[in-house]
């Protein structure tokens, strides 16, 4: 066995002679064997210099004995971390998984301690080695031993995305950085003797189908694979019965040695299964996890060394495999790298245990592995994102002459391409330049280069092929939008106000004849499948990269029916669910399915659709809501002939996120440098509140992720509705109790008392109320204050009030709630935007911004009582009150609070329109990024909604070059 990434001259007498017996003790954490099998490369090349290695782990013994004969192995089977929960093969549950690492290794985590630190010291240890179990660490200096970590990824990076999903809670987990060796493994054998043992023919395609022992309960079908094709399965369990062209293989079988006798692989990405596929250059196709953030680097590696095609989840649900495993055969893999990293790493640890500080030279084995891993991150690198490349690194970019980044609105087609070679036949860009870098940017789609592939993100290259350039195209804008005030009180009813910011997402939508329709491959080959061409959906996004999703999507239309009915919300939502790295497509594709059940509108034509959007996505201004409306008005000019601003609420019914309707109707209704005033009674615009001229807002992003499917944000909309009942419930009693029908009240009655005082008409419209911010807070505090519990468990509150009445949220018995907070939040909230808006128009003086900037931070103090703040944006806040409050010389900045759905995101900054609160804003930043090493992103200026843009429809000039 052998590792990608050593090198020979580095190992040549790596591991002879070792200066002194020494004793290893190497922990190997619990999420999966390849860490296992990978870690026993180096335990390999350490034995064999003659130490003794403990090992540390979870795994089964044999996964070492099997290869490891020697008595200076030593295995200790102890479980000190623990893996990700998968709800299946690819699917990660985020909570379940950091709920699962807390009970093993943070709560128990101070007598691991004690214990690992009195065994290392019985067994004598001259260093310890972990991939990367955390606690070893620590252990090792609570000891006085030397540690050193060996792994791909550092688990602070793999567990970042989980904590999003989790808010607040679990954020002690990412603790640890973590110093990095990539290690992959490899062996030589005789491949024609593996397939003699599985009793397999020359003649006979293999595909090995490898998912981590994860696929047991699939139900596998013989016509899946190509005619003369064989299936070796790993993990089947032992009941699991098979079709004769699918081959179960053991538990323990070897699965390198499988590999080397396959034709290809089909499978999960993972660091070891990725490095196999290099090592023996064996196809690979595999299916995008979600929430897996080593993806993008391996899935970048795999191509560059065209090894790799990207199956469709739902082509493998359903068996269409046989377009992919035939062009995988066709494949040419080219990694010609060395592949000895077991004898580098092995030969670093021995210098560490005794004591030399090993520097590499510049083209030594250590160094290569660095720059691989500085590859990686310049390979996920995309326009917009903010991946940190490592200090160490940047003295040296120039070296291995690595290509920055390109700049965010860079046009990656021709020089010559211009939206002046489109011809607009309806509509206006207003101005926008936007827009104009939005149809230069699909001028370049029709002028690229297709000679130069590898310039072009794969995502351009899809969406270069699926338009007609001869045809119309319709194109709507939508913008994101700042939360000035309201925020989370819209589904409460509040009044909001919202300003719509300059930065805005574009959708080009082409329909065309089935027949007519340019189809990606695997597209092509579905239909051909089928029987034929069928009214058909292809999606490209631009900007995938910035999260781990996929870039393109495609569904024939007829699964939105139910054989002559549009499918439910419901179904649709279960539909997109199915594979969550193409759940962002729920957003574009679920404004047609609206458009079916709402107003009838069918849909015979195929559909090509391209969004490109400059709105961030995760920063609170909501990059969703302006995907929603831009696909619906540009999906409504395209077949219904107008743009359609009422939007239905895809992101609750279709998408499942418990959010309220204001980021939509300022998405679809706002004009520029006015605040919309709305409503949320459902959804009722009040006015466009002018901007005074001497007051400007801002967005800050605390680089800290928002998700309005978050934990957070759905606990307290249900501690909200909860709250609500509540109410409701203490109404009515009380309303009974005050009917004359009711039995006579005794005198000193408490009940009697609050009877005459506030009436039977306030007590019958509290009884039946619909929205929270109906309720005036004197009223609340008068008579249902003091009985909302601070906290209730959901089994509690079901028992005594049933239901709590949110079409979008459900209780979880098992969970506690908060209620008091987000029961009072969106009562004090509407009346602080009733008195925001009143303020706007008073005498424009300091007191003026003064007192608006005092409703924002208590908005934003009450936001943190309902358990929706962050430490970023705390942060921002208090930068802003310092500088509000320094005693130096006067100030532009007044006020500050969190916006949109909480838990991070970006905060709202209201201020002077002057030079003087520029100054202030960029100061913040740097202060801002001096403290956490993020430079906060700033949202100025505003653009109009997508009612007032309207759309385009343009047509390729016929003087000009098309594809």
């Amino acid at each position: 066995m052998r590792i990608l990434g050593g090198d020979e001259e580095d190992s040549a007498a790596a591991m002879s002679a070792p200066p002194q017996h020494l004793v290893f003790a190497y922990y190997i954490t619990g999420h999966g064997f390849g860490h296992a099998t990978r870690a026993l490369e180096v335990v390999r090349h350490l034995i064999a210099a003659g130490h003794d290695v403990h090992v540390v782990t979870g795994a089964p013994e044999f996964v070492f004995t099997t290869e490891i004969k020697s008595p200076n192995l030593h295995i200790r089977r102890v479980l000190l971390d623990c893996g990700a929960v998968q709800a299946d093969a690819l699917t990660v549950d985020r909570l379940a998984s950091l709920e699962k690492y807390h009970q093993t290794a943070v709560v128990p985590r101070e007598s691991i301690l004690r214990t690992e630190v009195e065994w290392l010291n019985s067994i004598k240890a001259d260093l310890v080695v972990s991939d990367v179990v955390p606690v070893a660490c620590r252990a090792a200096a609570d000891a006085g031993i030397r540690s050193v970590c060996v792994t791909n990824f550092s688990w602070d990076f793999i567990y970042a995305e989980y904590v999003v999903v989790a808010g607040h809670h679990h954020r002690s987990i990412v603790w640890q950085k973590i110093i990095r060796i990539a290690n992959s493994y490899y062996d030589s054998l005789d491949t024609a003797l593996v397939r003699k043992e599985l009793g397999i023919k020359d003649d006979v395609k293999v595909v090995i189908f490898n998912f981590g022992g994860q696929p047991a309960g699939w139900k596998l079908k013989e016509e899946w694979l190509p005619d003369g094709w064989l299936c070796l399965v790993c993990g089947a369990s032992e009941t699991q019965e098979l079709p004769p062209n699918f081959i179960k293989l053991a538990k323990d079988a070897y699965t390198p040695d499988l590999m080397a006798a396959s034709d290809c692989m089909l499978g999960k990405i993972g660091y070891g299964t990725v490095s196999e596929a290099l090592a023996y250059k064996l196809p690979f196709v595999f299916v995008r996890r979600d929430y897996f953030n080593e993806e993008p680097f391996l899935r970048n590696m795999l191509e560059h060394y065209q090894c790799g095609i990207e199956m469709i989840r739902r082509d493998l649900l359903t068996g269409h495999w046989k377009p992919y495993l035939q062009r995988a055969i066709t494949l040419q893999p080219c990694y010609d790298g060395s592949i000895n990293g077991g004898e580098v790493a092995a030969h670093i640890l021995q210098d560490t245990a005794v004591g030399k500080k090993y520097i590499s030279g510049k083209l030594s084995g250590a160094r290569r592995l660095r720059d691989a891993i500085v590859l990686g991150y310049q390979l996920q690198r995309a326009p917009g994102r903010d991946v940190g490349i490592p200090d160490w690194y940047s003295l040296s970019e120039k070296e291995i002459g690595v290509r920055p980044a390109p700049a965010y609105h860079e046009v990656n087609g021709s020089a010559e391409s211009s939206f002046e070679d489109f011809e607009i036949l309806h509509g206006d860009m207003q101005g926008l330049t936007d827009t104009m870098a939005f149809l230069t940017s699909l001028s370049g789609l029709v002028v690229n280069d297709p000679r130069s592939p590898e310039k072009q993100s794969r995502e351009r290259v899809a969406a270069s092929v699926f338009f007609d350039w001869e045809e119309e195209i319709h194109v709507a804008r939508a913008p994101g939008r700042l939360d000035v005030m309201g925020g989370i009180a819209d589904y409460s009813g509040s009044l909001v106000l919202q300003m719509p910011i300059r930065e805005a997402c574009h959708v080009a939508v082409q329909r065309s004849n089935p027949i007519k329709q340019k189809l990606w491959k695997h597209t092509q080959a579905r239909q051909l499948a089928n029987g034929g061409a069928v009214p058909l959906l292809q999606i490209v996004s631009f900007g995938s990269e910035l999260s781990n999703r996929a870039p393109t999507f495609d569904m024939d239309l007829s699964d939105f029916m139910d054989g002559d009915k549009p499918i439910s919300y419901d179904k649709a939502k279960e539909y997109f669910s199915q594979d969550p790295s193409q759940k962002w497509a729920a957003y574009v594709a679920g404004t047609i399915l609206v458009l079916m059940t709402e107003l009838g509108v069918v849909f015979t034509d195929s559909m090509s659709i391209l969004v490109s959007s400059s709105v961030p996505e995760g920063k609170g201004v909501s990059s969703s809501a302006s995907v929603e409306v831009a696909s619906m008005s540009a999906i409504a000019a395209a077949y219904v002939g107008r743009s359609l601003v009422t939007i239905m609420q895809v992101e609750n019914r279709i998408v499942g996120a418990p959010c309220g309707v204001m980021d939509q109707m300022t998405s679809a209704c706002g004009e520029a440098n006015k605040l919309l005033a709305m409503i949320c009674q459902p959804a009722e615009v009040k006015e466009l509140v002018s901007i005074p001229t001497h007051i400007r807002f801002w967005g800050l992003d605390s680089g800290i992720r928002h998700s309005v499917g978050g934990t957070d944000y759905g606990s307290v909309r249900v501690g909200t509705y909860m709250g609500r009942k509540m109410i409701k419930c203490a109404a009515s009693d009380l309303l009974s109790e005050s009917l004359p029908s009711s039995p006579p009240m005794q005198s000193g009655d408490t009940n009697s008392d609050e009877y005459e005082e506030h009436g039977l008409d306030l007590l019958k419209s509290e009884a039946s109320l619909e929205y929270l911010c109906n309720l005036p807070p004197h009223r609340y505090e008068a008579v249902y204050a003091r009985d909302i519990p601070e906290i209730i468990t959901g089994d509690e509150f079901l028992e005594k009030y049933g239901d709590h009445n949110d079409a979008v949220t459900t209780v979880d018995p098992k969970r506690s709630y908060c209620v008091k907070a987000p029961t009072r939040h969106p009562i004090y909230e509407n009346f602080r935007v009733e008195a925001f808006k009143a303020l706007l128009t008073a005498a424009k003086t300091d007191e003026q911004l003064s007192a608006l900037g005092e409703l924002m931070y208590q908005c934003h103090y009450s936001y943190n009582a309902c358990g929706l703040g962050s430490d970023g944006t705390d942060r921002l806040v208090n930068l802003v009150q310092e500088i509000q409050h320094r005693k130096t010389g006067g100030h532009s900045l007044f006020g500050a609070k969190i916006t949109g759905g909480g838990s991070g995101g970006s905060v709202c900054v209201i201020g002077k329109n002057c030079l003087k609160s520029s100054e202030e804003i960029f100061e913040i930043q740097k202060r801002y990024k001096a403290a956490t090493g993020y430079l906060p992103i700033v949202f100025e200026g505003s653009s109009p909604g997508a009612g007032k843009f309207g759309y385009l429809k343009i047509r390729r000039r016929s003087t000009s070059s098309s594809a």
